[in-house]
């Protein structure tokens, strides 16, 4: 791993004392690895590290899972070609390296996660504290290092399995698992996590991984998987927890409606602080500009972070007339740019029916994430990893697959419904499979599942080829090696300088 992580901040290791004949390592006034891991509060302190690095996986996230994809680009930003611009391109274009940053940063992440839970699965066991509350610290421990790993298995293909404290140099150094072995731990911590964590107690809820959660992940792993059946039995089981759809849809991104009955998990932000536990979504995915008011009601310049994952000509025609997730998903910034590529706003419009102002041009931004907040690169937005309307669509995928095509059409149409389009009664399971594709793609967009889902159904190829014989028709500024696919970009390098530093693992065909 990049380096071996001991007590990540929350604990200190001093020497306190020494003199010619004693060194007092673990001085018993001082918390250590040796005295930190003794009580409820501290298990629980420690729980809440694991659950930070899924913060940083979603800086990586967003450009590794959605930008990747065709609902979302980049604009064109000529004038600065520094890495970190160039690197985040380079993703959306398929032109990236094993040192890619960005890239490198969603493996990292992950095993900066994974290694905070194998320190508390190590010592909890053994510990006094009482087993209930061991067991609902190990099942979200465990649904945690299931989670990243699903992460890392589908971004990197077979990964070194750590699945314990990393306490000497040399058991940092693994070999890489195959891709089935990482699956089956995946599907182990999964089932464990489900048999050690309960419902949700109410709405909304606390935030913390729930029965629901490591359900909804085993799903999506069976989902994967092809395993069709495992995953129907799975998901049926979610309704009788408490879960359901909000009446609109842009309730489930309010942020006066975190954790509700709709959220089966989502990564927590709180607006107001400082210490990275704030939200700015909205500022990545507006135009680069020096003040950013006009949308988001308070002044700064976004124009060094801004101007990614900006929805696709492709994905706003995908939504249907009347859909209105439209309209909650996707809003116009109206303005100009200057001949350094930089934004200036005039007007915040909606995507129905757009059409600019003389003299203007209108860009299109992610509004989902869009909501009233008082400092600038500090909102109160959670992210979404798993959805309701998620499991809906995911069930009666795994029912048309199976052949029950009739029987899937109710889950399917719930969603659409909302949505305020018509019930669909079609049972070709080849024609539903097209549709209920369709519904994912429009329901779960800009939440990081697009990439993923080209990827398991096998389209990503196909897809993402014609996808760029369009951009470059529509746009200048696409590279003329761009978009060439093969098999080996269906995966991420893993980290150029994880294959120097450890002998024991092979790079990715394709990369270098």
């Amino acid at each position: 791993m990049k380096k071996i992580f001991t007590l990540f901040g929350l604990l200190t290791f001093t020497i306190l004392s020494c003199n010619k004949d004693f060194i007092e390592l673990t001085p018993p006034d001082q918390v250590s690895g040796k005295t930190f891991y003794q009580t409820e509060d501290q298990f629980r302190q420690a729980l809440a590290t694991a659950y930070v690095p899924l913060r940083n996986l979603l800086i990586y996230d967003m450009l590794d899972a959605e930008m990747r994809s065709d609902n979302t680009y980049y604009e064109n930003f000529s004038v600065n070609r520094g890495d970190g611009f160039v690197q985040r391109e380079n993703i959306a274009d398929f032109t990236n390296s094993s040192s890619n940053g960005y890239t490198n940063g969603s493996y990292f992440a992950c095993y900066t996660g994974i290694s905070r839970c194998n320190m508390i699965t190590d010592k909890i066991r053994n510990s006094a504290i009482s087993d209930a509350a061991k067991n609902e610290i190990e099942g979200q421990v465990k649904f945690l290092r299931a989670f990243f790993y699903f992460k890392l298995v589908r971004y990197f293909g077979g990964v070194p399995l750590f699945l314990k404290e990393v306490k000497v140099a040399d058991d940092a150094f693994l070999t890489r698992s195959t891709v089935d072995e990482v699956y089956n731990q995946i599907i182990s911590d999964a089932k464990d996590a489900i048999g050690m964590l309960q419902p949700p107690a109410k709405f909304p809820q606390t935030g913390l991984a729930t029965k629901g959660a490591a359900t909804m992940l085993l799903a999506d792993v069976y989902l994967t998987q092809k395993k069709y059946a495992e995953a129907e039995g799975l998901l049926k089981t979610l309704p009788a927890m408490g879960y359901d759809l909000n009446p609109n849809y842009a309730d489930a991104f309010s942020t006066s409606n975190k954790n509700s009955k709709e959220s089966v998990f989502e990564v927590q932000y709180n607006e107001g602080l400082t210490n990275g536990q704030q939200s700015n979504f909205i500022y990545q995915f507006l135009p680069r500009s020096t003040n950013t008011t006009v949308i988001t009601g308070v002044r700064t310049d976004n124009s060094a972070s801004g101007g990614y994952n900006i929805p696709t000509e492709d994905i706003i025609k995908a939504y249907e007339p009347g859909d209105k997730r439209l309209d909650a998903s996707i809003a116009v910034a109206e303005g100009s740019y200057n001949q350094s590529m930089i934004f200036t706003f005039s007007a915040n419009k909606g995507i129905i029916n757009y059409i600019p102002v003389a003299g203007k041009v209108g860009v299109p931004y992610i509004k989902k994430y869009l909501h009233t907040h008082s400092n600038a690169n500090n909102t109160n937005d959670n992210w979404p990893i798993y959805r309701y309307a998620e499991s809906l669509l995911s069930l009666a995928e795994t029912l048309n697959e199976q052949g029950k095509s009739g029987e899937a059409l109710p889950y399917l149409n719930k969603v659409r419904n909302r949505a305020g389009l018509s019930t669909v009664t079609i049972t070709d399971q080849t024609e539903l499979r097209g549709i209920i594709a369709h519904e994912r793609r429009v329901e779960l967009a800009f939440e990081n599942k697009r990439w993923h889902d080209l990827v398991r159904t096998g389209q990503a190829i196909q897809v993402m080829t014609n996808f760029g014989i369009a951009l470059k028709q529509r746009v200048n500024y696409v590279p003329a090696n761009a978009f060439a696919l093969d098999q080996t970009k269906l995966i991420y390098p893993i980290p150029n300088n994880e294959i120097n530093i450890n002998p024991k693992l092979i790079q990715n065909p394709g990369y270098f």
